[in-house]
């Protein structure tokens, strides 16, 4: 281990050394070259002065794209991954200019988010190709700038939902670049998973319809974050086989990876921090030691509140640095967000706190450090996390700091199921008929669809859609195909990134300025009436929620506590598609209906998590048909398992809420991507039944995955729950933030041996 970073550890550590829960050192890797292709120009070479001799992984991708054929390649943060599809793009622009008059061959680069495009731009303009015409196109860009890029640009960057909402169905203004399209670029394909996977792969399939009707067969590069199957995840997402390269042959630095738990043992009690205060606490000493450190956190309340609290912090311990500390977070405006990746890139911020949005591949180099503050939903999203610090020579340190979560503890219990495990494969389902059907709608708008077009770009499970979407008035059918009927925009019915519904808009009531956006979905849990509200560090009070305008109201006022939103939830069963029988138990999966409504909230300090009271709300309620993994087990079970029945509300509970909480371990979601629900008697099953469903319509594939490795998921819950060292049950292993019973009942011990006697029966 570096001298520097060990000594840097030791002081973090001091005084709180049962909080350093593992240590271990990544060694430093060497790289493995490769020549420069000989396919490449001279003056595209040349655009990389610093690169004496690529990377053999850059080389390999850049072959098989150039010679025609789909790739992803899918590889470690700083691991170059743009040199890789900038070579056959850029060479592919030049030669079509010197073949023929005007244009020439175009290029689109997709990314998942506005500012990866943007810090895209900055690289390609610093290559200084005079021939290279690029340029942005998103919802930021004014009437003139967006029609110099359909006439001139021969690169365009840009993100799903400005294809979604306005490229594809304005195809005909795009067709001379479209025409020309040689290469689609999708980065960050690893962030594809999900519901946002299936509407993205829809959009992605739209845009190659789209180019076969006018002429160009575009080649896919795909570039990911080191994910199981990378091949099969992008085929899902294209439609078309891919070829993958997934060995690293970049250098790494030697990395120090902590794991950190900041509790306290007390008798047979624990006693927690919040994970975000001890992220605060880390990010002042490692800024203070001067360590340029990224702080990755949960939220966007959570990004404001430690940004703000190692402020606090910093004034007493190092006050010059007091305004080199900032936050960054999705709903910003555009010139914040680029103001802080200039200042952060400059080395003028010294240290942020940040969600996932600069998790992607935005070019921050120079980074001593990161802190992750609690389970950041995937062990990809872990490591593409870690990967920010040690661009370069320079040992790196990484800490993830646990949460009082049962996820988070089972990490620090168990590093080898995080450090030593193979990362997950992307799980989403692109034939999901709630996110697929909008998206046959948009089709049919931008061209007739054709039962062989449905076919080809959508699967055969299509056919059938389109034959409901006609019985529902969306499309009708005729001798040349199907057709949209509506004057009204067919790509509204989709939203690419909630739930469903137009987003919530945060207005500052005092002044009517435009604070942010929050999805529909999740507007009911954060912006209720009530709700604490950060913005860039300033704490407001929500003071209206209209869902029928999307509009939340706030007005500026200094608390020292949090809210937390409470939801209550019904689910009765459509269908069950599978079922395996474990003895006398059932575990099964299948379509279910889920009622909720959000009814209180609870006001907690920030520092100490209190609970100062609850309130009660008036919101409506929410139906969602999904879907469910479920397992039942008998009385006879029960009775086997030593569990009397005044118990079984109590181990049923704790069960759901240990399993929900352990699911991200194995699925590429995170613990509010899905819901659960426990009974000891439901009408449908007529037994004890623990429901664990999809968040989202029409479901995501977490619960199908889930149903697929149910034994080493629920093996894992009972381990979980039997090794946590407190006595009754904890925020680390039963106990749930998002409870609408507020955590009660729950029976920790009747749990363990409720699962121990399904688990037996599951051999």
């Amino acid at each position: 281990m570096s001298g520097s970073v060990q000594s840097v550890l030791s002081r973090l550590a001091q005084g709180r050394e049962d909080r350093l829960r593992h240590v271990e050192v990544r060694a430093a890797r060497e790289a493995v070259y490769a020549d420069w292709p000989n396919w490449v120009t001279d003056e595209v070479r040349a655009a990389y002065p610093d690169i004496a001799q690529p990377w053999r992984h850059q080389v390999e991708a850049a072959d098989f794209a150039h010679d025609g054929l789909h790739v992803v390649l899918a590889t470690g943060t700083a691991s170059g991954k743009s040199l890789a599809y900038s070579l056959p793009m850029l060479t592919s622009i030049q030669s079509g200019l010197t073949a023929a008059n005007g244009r020439g061959a175009t290029a689109l680069y997709i990314a998942p988010t506005k500012a990866l495009a943007h810090d895209q731009l900055r690289t390609f303009a610093e290559r200084e190709l005079p021939w290279l015409r690029v340029a942005t196109v998103d919802g930021d860009n004014s009437r003139e700038e967006r029609s110099w890029a359909q006439s001139h640009a021969n690169l365009i960057l840009t993100n799903p939902d400005l294809l979604h909402h306005s490229m594809l169905g304005n195809h005909e203004r795009w067709a001379p670049f479209l025409k020309k399209l040689e290469y689609i670029v999708i980065d960050e394909a690893h962030v594809y998973r999900g519901v946002f996977g299936a509407h993205v792969s829809a959009v992605i399939r739209r845009l190659r319809r789209i180019c076969a009707h006018v002429g160009s067969e575009p080649v896919v590069i795909a570039a990911s974050a080191t994910v199981a199957e990378p091949a099969a995840a992008v085929e899902r997402l294209i439609g078309d086989p891919v070829r993958a390269i997934t060995r690293d042959c970049a250098p790494t630095p030697e990395r120090t990876i902590a794991l950190w738990q900041p509790l306290d043992l007390n008798g047979t009690e624990t006693a927690h921090r919040t994970a975000t205060t001890e992220a605060a606490h880390l990010l002042a000493d490692l800024v203070a030691d001067g360590r340029q450190t990224l702080a990755f956190v949960r939220s966007r309340r959570a990004a404001e509140g430690v940004a703000a609290l190692t402020r606090d912090l910093l004034r007493e311990i190092a006050p010059e640095l007091v305004d080199s500390v900032a936050s960054y977070r999705g709903g910003y405006l555009p010139e914040e967000r680029r103001a802080l990746e200039s200042s952060l890139r400059e080395g003028r911020i010294r240290a942020l706190a940040t969600t996932n949005a600069l998790e992607l591949g935005i070019d921050i180099s120079g980074l001593d450090a990161v802190v992750i503050a609690g389970w950041p939903g995937t062990r990809a999203s872990l490591w593409q996390q870690f990967g920010r610090a040690g661009r370069g020579d320079e040992p790196a340190l990484a800490i993830f700091i646990a949460r009082e979560d049962p996820l988070d503890a089972f990490v620090v219990e168990h590093p080898s199921s995080v450090l030593d495990a193979p990362v997950e494969a992307s799980v989403f389902d692109p034939s999901n008929p709630v996110i697929l059907g909008p998206h046959l709608c948009a089709a049919a708008s931008e061209l007739p669809l054709t039962d062989a077009d449905a076919e080809r770009w959508f699967g055969a499970n299509s056919l059938a859609l389109l034959e409901d979407l006609a019985a529902q008035g969306f499309l009708r059918k005729r001798a040349n195909g199907w057709f949209w009927t509506s004057r009204d925009r067919a790509s509204d019915l989709a939203d690419l990134r909630s739930t469903g519904g137009a987003p919530i808009r945060i207005i500052e009531q005092d002044t009517g300025r435009l604070l942010g956006t929050i999805d529909q979905a999740s507007s009911h849990s954060t912006v209720h009436p009530g709700a604490v509200y950060t913005h860039q560090g300033v704490i407001s009070l929500v003071t209206d929620l209209d869902l029928d305008e999307s509009v939340a109201t706030v007005i500026e006022e200094t608390v020292d506590y949090t809210t937390i939103a409470h939801e209550v939830s019904e689910i009765r069963i459509l269908h069950t598609a599978q079922s395996l029988a474990w003895g006398a138990a059932t575990m099964n999966v299948g379509q279910v209906q889920v009622t909720s409504q959000v009814l209180s909230f609870q006001k907690r300090r920030v520092l100490t998590g209190e609970n100062l009271g609850e309130q009660g709300l008036d919101l409506p309620e929410r139906e969602l048909i999904t879907t469910a993994v479920w397992w039942t087990v008998t009385d006879d079970q029960c009775a086997a398992a030593s569990v009397e029945v005044t118990e079984i509300p109590g181990a049923v509970h704790a069960a759901e809420h240990a399993s929900i909480a352990l699911l991200p371990l194995f699925a590429t979601c995170d613990r509010w991507d899905i819901g659960g629900v426990s009974t000891a008697l439901h009408m449908d099953t007529g037994q004890t039944t623990v429901f664990v469903y999809d968040g989202y319509p029409g479901g995501a594939g977490f619960a199908q995955h889930g149903f697929d490795i149910a034994r080493t998921w629920l093996t894992a819950t009972r381990d979980l729950i039997r090794e946590c060292r407190c006595r009754d049950g904890c925020p680390s292993c039963i106990q749930s933030p998002k409870c609408g019973n507020g955590n009660n009942p729950l029976d920790k011990l009747a749990s363990v041996r409720i699962l121990t006697e399904l688990l037996r029966e599951s051999e």
